[in-house]
């Protein structure tokens, strides 16, 4: 009698992973400037939090555990390299690749200076990826695109719920209100403490 050996799947980050390349792909230098939806953020430094993001939760799916892991994202205002364009895009690829495999999910790791379930490192990292693809496309006048799955899977994690919302208000801030027969991706976005209809200049 054969036996299945077949292990559960990693968690995919490519679509989230693949939008936000093609937006920073379409970014130039005089939108670096531009204010975006995170207060404090220009596109700059969203670029560079982004940047260290990857870096972290990359080194989180491999347990890979020190400075991209245990530092806070609110400890100083991110730094953008030079060479973002040439660093960032195969870093999320790594990010990607980091997350496919099984033992990312399994046990804990660390990410952000806080001790957490690789489960749950994962569905941050892809929240991250889709909000901060949302701020990108927003504040540079891009069209934002996110796969249905990436949404729901954003909703259920930023939605009250018996934990309430995990701390999520003192991260992203209290819900928006909308209606709500509103956009789904506009329901995450809220749900984030952010203004669906945010424009540069609000």
């Amino acid at each position: 009698m054969e036996t299945n050996n077949a292990t559960a799947p990693g968690l995919d980050l490519g679509p989230a992973a693949r939008h936000v390349r093609e937006l920073i792909g379409s970014i130039d230098d005089r939108q670096l400037a531009c204010l975006t939806p995170c207060p404090d953020y220009a596109v700059r430094e969203l670029l560079g939090h982004v940047l260290g993001l990857a870096a972290a939760f990359r080194d989180a799916a491999h347990k890979k555990l020190g400075p991209t892991t245990d530092t806070p994202p609110t400890s100083a205002l991110p730094v953008l390299p030079a060479d973002w364009r040439t660093a960032l895009p195969p870093l999320l690829d790594e990010l990607v690749e980091a997350w496919r495999s099984p033992a990312a999910l399994e046990g804990m790791t660390q990410a952000g200076g806080v001790d957490l379930p690789g489960q749950v490192a994962g569905m941050i990292a892809r929240n991250e990826l889709v909000l901060h693809g949302w701020d990108l496309a927003r504040a540079t006048g891009q069209e934002f695109r996110a796969d249905e799955a990436d949404l729901h899977a954003s909703e259920a994690m930023l939605a009250p719920g018996d934990d309430d919302r995990s701390g999520a208000d003192a991260i992203f801030g209290p819900p928006v209100p909308v209606p709500a027969d509103a956009p789904l991706v506009d329901r995450v976005i809220a749900l984030s403490g952010r203004r669906p209809d945010w424009r540069p200049g609000d």
